[in-house]
């Protein structure tokens, strides 16, 4: 069952409540608990993979800490970014295991 998100709410819900109100129950809330639909591993694996081709590092981070507690192992993570990086681009895999390295740095 997917953790309840309230992210949205506790960083942007005095500046931008629709929005936080948005992100925490509909993407967070409803779309990431479909898990008959995509198991949250899945999940993780598309939205880190999203993430980097865009180069959006501050949301990476976090991405990549859920990614790890849904099952992603460290040898993954590396396959994972290792494959993208030919479609991507080989700057943006360089700085995705740059932050995957301190998230798996115990494993």
């Amino acid at each position: 069952m997917a953790k309840k998100q309230t992210a949205g709410r506790e960083r942007l819900g005095d500046f931008a409540p629709k929005f936080a109100e948005i992100n925490d129950d509909v993407l967070f809330g409803e779309v990431w608990s479909r898990e008959a639909e995509l198991s949250p591993k899945i999940r993780s694996i598309v939205t880190v993979s999203a993430l980097i081709t865009g180069g959006n590092w501050e949301q990476l981070q976090h991405h990549l800490k859920a990614a790890k507690a849904n099952g992603v192992s460290k040898e993954e993570i590396s396959e994972i970014i290792t494959h993208i990086a030919f479609y991507v681009g080989w700057p943006k895999a360089w700085s995705a295991f740059g932050i995957a390295k301190e998230i798996w740095k115990n494993q």
